[in-house]
């Protein structure tokens, strides 16, 4: 019997308006109650959207981040003819892009990147002219053009590498989001997912809530259920119960940055959810593209772990304060899985159990 394949389009997370020098992109922090769509020409707001996580995901950040450098260059005065200043002014713009988050690698490539084709656009000039500063505009944009869709590809491809370990109604559980928002488009750990649902094989998926920001239950949840998807909402302490059941076949999840040695740094709980599935025999996939496997990272102890403010633990999502004043409060963004617990690591090259 031949499955029916159905197509979905899934929006964009990172929107370059070409014509405006602005960015566009989907406030997180209102989802699912509204969609809101926030326009963004300037550096600070870019940085506040990057560390409210109005804009979040590892991928995502990293092509806002190189949209924004091509942006926020766009608006610098082109009075400036002194090659050397006009480097000391775009390396400003990098270096606070990049320091808006230090855990996901992506960020940083995509920096590293924009840095790269404007150093060598300027390189040779003793002065910087109408002409040059219009020929720099349209390098560094066309580059963070490149980067998106480059990264569409990626997702597209791991989604279709992705698919092959899924069966017809797999029941798969992830953590936090790494769909279409936090990326280009389709998403890292839902790729193969929506792929699936595309062909037919009618995936169940569990979606941990996430906590303390709930991203698997106000954007996973929303995204997988406006696409259809068979979608069950569950307390990130519910894994263990779940897996003692039998009801879950494979865990998929994404990545903010991967370790030369194959130690995974991702959502907190990601650590958590990697022990269970190792003791119930449950297949622990990581997803993502190889712009997140940072080769200059020995190990995951290397991994520099965002620690963030004490309100999102015990005020955010409550319509009052949960915890008593002045209470101490751990508050990590991500933990570290080691790479002895990862099954296998899925990428837009292929699958692989380790490298």
């Amino acid at each position: 019997m031949q499955m029916e394949e159905k197509r979905f389009v899934l929006p964009d997370a990172v929107v370059l308006n070409e014509h405006e020098d602005s960015i566009t992109i989907l406030d997180q922090t209102q989802l699912p109650a509204k969609e809101v769509y926030l326009t963004i020409d300037k550096e600070a707001d870019l940085i506040e959207a990057i560390q409210k996580l109005r804009l979040r995901g590892a991928p995502a950040i990293g092509v806002a981040a190189a949209f924004g450098v091509y942006v926020c260059f766009a608006r610098t005065s082109a009075s400036i003819t002194s090659p050397e200043v006009l480097e000391k002014h775009f390396q400003g713009i990098a270096n606070r892009i990049r320091a808006s988050r230090p855990t996901a690698v992506n960020l940083a490539w995509a920096i590293e990147r924009m840095t790269s084709v404007f150093h060598h656009s300027l390189s040779g000039l003793a002065e910087v002219k109408p002409e040059d500063f219009i020929r720099l505009k349209d390098v560094l944009r066309e580059e963070a053009i490149r980067i998106k869709n480059e990264d569409i590809t990626m997702c597209r491809q791991i989604g279709e590498h992705g698919v092959s370990l899924i069966s017809k109604g797999s029941r798969i559980l992830t953590h936090c989001n790494a769909g279409h928002l936090a990326v280009s488009r389709y998403g890292t750990a839902l790729s193969p997912i929506y792929r699936a649902q595309e062909l037919g094989l009618a995936p169940k998926v569990y979606a941990d809530e996430t906590r303390p920001l709930l991203q698997g239950a106000r954007l996973t949840a929303y995204e997988l259920m406006k696409f259809g998807i068979d979608t069950t909402l569950v307390c990130d302490n519910m894994a263990a119960s779940l897996m003692g059941q039998g009801l879950i076949d494979m865990v998929m999840v994404g990545c903010d940055r991967v370790a030369a040695n194959g130690d995974v740094a991702n959502k907190i709980g990601t650590c958590g959810l990697a022990i269970l599935a190792h003791y119930y025999h449950v297949s622990f996939y990581v997803l993502g593209p190889s712009s997140t496997f940072d080769a200059h990272t020995p190990t995951g102890k290397d991994i520099i772990i965002e620690q963030r403010p004490a309100f999102e633990v015990t005020d955010l999502h409550y319509a009052h304060r949960m915890a008593p004043e002045g209470v101490k409060v751990y508050n990590p963004a991500f933990d570290v899985t080691p790479a002895s617990l990862v099954t296998a690591y899925i990428t837009e090259k292929g699958i692989f159990t380790h490298f």
